[in-house]
Formats: structure tokens, C-alpha cells, sequence
């Protein structure tokens, strides 16, 4: 029954575009009703009139610590997806490999994401939240233990099996826990998704260096140290408690306290029924795949049509550079108009034959594109059921994560065939998709905290 009021409620505040046809023909500029009708989301905190409330006590310094922990895990998380641009070129060299077998890398990380995906409500509903993001370190640790020495192609891949599955079940886990916050929520997530683009910023750095060593594989003993010091962390701060147990350690009130067992009950299948959770995970499927896409075969692109030299690898880190700073500089940027200004710029990249103007603007296309996934996490606080919120999140988060691997696969199995020209109509298409998909998104009255 509370799912029923939920969408009836849903279905009466949802803002529905009325010029999306006239927007489709458009090539250069926005509606005017789409923009003022999706634009100012990310802004409704600040429009809303101010509400008299008291104030909110002061965090333990646990919390303080709970959020570190999750900050080191999005630096991982980003360390990883920021790794393959550099080293792709390289491992088709040593293993002898074209664009289709060498993409197996992200199809088998797809795998491990999607299988996360649909069990990671379950598992967190059953085992808890911290069991399961030690169980996704773990994995995290087989999948670099099993890459380092440079195995036979079959067990590389496999190594992302088990990256894919960890990265998932952590990513959900920080996304779902950092957004039951009470204070500041929207700025934990945009440092949080920040750090995950410092993560993706360092690995292409470390990683151009090692591309260039004999013992290539070695540049993932180093995440492995990392995934170390990962996996201490989350168990001694997270103690393998549950996620209401972990709020309520640091004086939050858990969302399912005083809620009825008809609420409580079969929330896998209330969440299932709300289709703006699926609207949400598409997105975010797309732009996690625009982003990894970009990044990952950016370099590959570089040296193969503008002849970049052994240093191309450094143009990832720029892109994973200003998609850092977009999430701290650019945190109220409109979606639609960012998405059309990172368009411009990828045209750039695609028809200027430039290999310096090509750098500079993919930087850029990653500060316009960075601010998008916190935003869209915070969407959901303000428009989700709060009962929901941490399994819808993290079905978000995971099933949206798939991206960062389907998306590069098809674009490495498209370049098998055509040559890897064929990224940049690959990355303008995908971005044409974002804002179509966002444009569909409902928007529902901000839901107080």
C-alpha cells in the first residue's frame, strides 16, 4: 500500500516535457520548457523557502571516520577504472591480441558488475552492509593478485571477473551509506565521486610508466597494496555491522526505524516497481559507460590517428583530471546544458585533427561530464521513498557501474571491424542518449530531511 501512495504521488508531481520533439530536431540549443523544467534541480534546495527546524547535533568523530574509509574506497574504485587506458595498447602487444579479444577485459568486468548488482540488496538485507563490502574487498584483492604476474590471457580477463563483482558491491555500499547522511549530504557526495576521480586521475599516471616497463603486470601489486590497506580499513571501522547499525553508532536515526512490516516487507519488489529507479540506473549506466569509455580508449585513439607517442597515456589522466574538478567546481551545473557543451567539445576532439587541442578538450569534456553522477544520487534522495533509498541507491549504483564495461566492449568489438575511429561517434551518440533519457527522469517535491 505505501508503494501504491508512493507512485500515485509520483505520477501527479511529475514534471512531463512538452517540446521534446522540437528538442530532437535541435542541434545547437535547448528548449526553453526543458531547461526551466530540469534545470534548477540540483538548485531546489537552495529555491526552497526556509524551513524552521532545529538544529542538527554535531557528527561523532566515527563518522568522520566511516566517511574516510568510504573516501579511500572511491579513490580505489576510481584507481581501477582509470588503469586500462594506458596499458590496453600494451597488453595487445604482449598477448598478440586485436580490439575484440583484448575488450573481453571489460565484458568479463560486466559481468562481475551486473551479477553484483542484482545481488547486492539481498546480500546487504542479509549479511549487512559491512560484511558485504568486505566480501567486495576480497574479491577486489583475488582480481589484482590474479593480474599481477602477468598470466595467460584466460586468467587476466577472469581477474576483472573479480574486480568487476568487488568494485560493485563496494560502490553501492558507499553510495547507499553516504546518502542515509543528515548534514551536508550533498556535498559528501560530490567529495566522494570527487575522490573517485583522483583515483582515475593517479592510476593513468603510475600506469603510462609501467606500460613502458618489462614487467608491465607489476603496476597492479600496486593496487593490491592499496586493496590492502582497503579491506583493514572497511573491517576495522565497519566492524561487519549492518547498515542500520552503522547509522545508528553515529547518532542517525535508520529510515526503516518505526516503519510498519508492510513497508519493510518485500522492498526488492516495491524498488523493482518504481520505474524512476530504472530510469536513474539507465543514466547512470550510460554516463559511467560515456566516462570509462572515453578514458579507457582515449589513449588508444591518441596514438593510433593523431600519432601520440608512449606518453599518450597522460591524456586519460587530464580527462579524469577535469572530471575531479567538475564534481567540486561545477556541483550545481545543469545536466542538459552540460551534456550539450560536452558534446561541442567531443565534435572537437572527433574533427580537429589536433593532437594538443584534442588533450585539451577532452579535459574539458570530463569537468562538464563530473558533476553528473553525485547529482543524480542526490536526485534520488530528494525523490525516492526513504524506506527505498539505500536498496534503490545501491541498484543504481551497481547496475548503472555495468556501463563502465558494456560500453567499452562495444566500442572495442565496433573498432574491430572499422578501427578505433569509430570512438568519438560512439562517445557522441552516448551522450546524445543521456539527455534523452534525463529529459524522461521524473521530478518529484524535495523530500525534507
Amino acid at each position: 500500500m505505501a508503494s501504491r501512495r508512493y507512485s500515485e504521488h509520483l505520477r501527479q508531481t511529475t514534471l512531463r516535457p512538452t517540446s521534446i520533439s522540437r528538442w530532437l530536431t535541435s542541434s545547437t540549443a535547448l528548449p526553453a520548457q526543458i531547461v526551466k523544467a530540469h534545470g534548477d534541480d540540483e538548485t531546489a534546495e537552495d529555491a526552497q523557502p526556509p524551513q524552521a527546524q532545529p538544529p542538527l547535533p554535531p557528527l561523532p568523530l566515527k563518522a568522520h571516520f566511516m566517511y574516510g574509509t568510504l573516501l579511500w574506497t572511491m579513490f580505489l574504485s576510481g584507481w581501477n577504472d582509470g588503469t586500462p587506458g594506458p596499458l590496453i595498447p600494451r597488453i595487445q602487444e604482449v598477448y598478440h591480441i586485436g580490439f575484440i579479444v583484448v575488450s573481453l577485459i571489460f565484458v568479463f568486468n560486466f559481468l562481475g558488475f551486473v551479477t553484483a548488482a542484482a545481488l547486492n540488496v539481498w546480500l546487504t538485507d542479509k549479511y549487512g552492509l559491512g560484511k558485504v563490502m568486505v566480501v567486495g574487498a576480497v574479491c577486489q584483492i583475488v582480481g589484482y593478485c590474479l593480474a599481477a604476474p602477468a598470466p595467460p590471457f584466460p586468467v587476466f580477463v577472469l581477474a576483472h571477473l573479480f574486480n568487476g563483482l568487488g568494485i560493485s558491491l563496494q560502490l553501492s555500499g558507499s553510495n547507499s551509506f553516504v546518502s542515509s547522511y543528515r548534514q551536508n549530504v550533498s556535498t559528501r557526495l560530490a567529495l566522494l565521486h570527487s575522490i573517485y576521480g583522483a583515483g582515475a586521475l593517479a592510476a593513468p599516471l603510475v600506469a603510462t610508466q609501467f606500460s613502458q616497463m618489462t614487467h608491465w603486470s607489476f603496476h597492479y601489486l600496486i593496487s593490491l597494496a592499496m586493496a590492502v590497506v582497503n579491506i583493514t580499513l572497511l573491517a576495522a571501522v565497519f566492524r561487519l555491522k549492518t547498515h542500520d547499525e552503522c547509522l545508528r553508532e553515529i547518532g542517525i536515526t535508520p529510515a526503516t526505524d518505526g516503519a510498519t512490516d508492510e513497508v519493510t516487507t518485500s522492498k526488492y519488489k516495491q524498488m523493482m516497481k518504481l520505474p524512476i529507479v530504472h530510469q536513474l540506473a539507465l543514466f547512470i549506466l550510460i554516463y559511467v559507460g560515456t566516462e570509462v569509455t572515453l578514458g579507457g580508449w582515449i589513449v588508444t585513439y591518441v596514438i593510433d590517428l593523431r600519432g601520440g607517442g608512449p606518453s599518450s597515456g597522460y591524456i586519460s589522466s587530464g580527462f579524469f583530471g577535469g572530471l575531479m574538478a567538475g564534481r567540486i567546481l561545477l556541483l550545481g551545473v545543469n545536466k542538459l546544458r552540460s551534456v550539450m557543451r560536452a558534446y561541442r567539445l567531443e565534435l572537437v576532439v572527433w574533427l580537429v585533427p589536433s593532437l594538443v587541442g584534442g588533450a585539451v578538450a577532452v579535459a574539458f569534456v570530463g569537468m562538464l561530464l563530473g558533476p553528473m553522477y553525485p547529482l543524480v544520487v542526490n536526485h534520488a534522495r530528494q525523490v525516492l521513498p526513504p524506506w527505498l533509498l539505500s536498496g534503490s541507491i545501491g541498484w543504481i549504483a551497481g547496475f548503472g557501474q555495468a556501463g563502465s564495461a558494456f560500453l567499452p566492449f562495444v566500442t572495442g568489438a565496433l573498432a574491430s571491424k572499422v578501427g578505433i575511429k569509430v570512438l568519438q561517434p560512439v562517445i557522441v551518440s552516448m551522450m546524445g542518449v543521456m539527455v534523452t533519457v534525463w529529459v524522461f527522469v521524473p521530478h518529484a517535491p524535495r523530500r525534507l530531511e
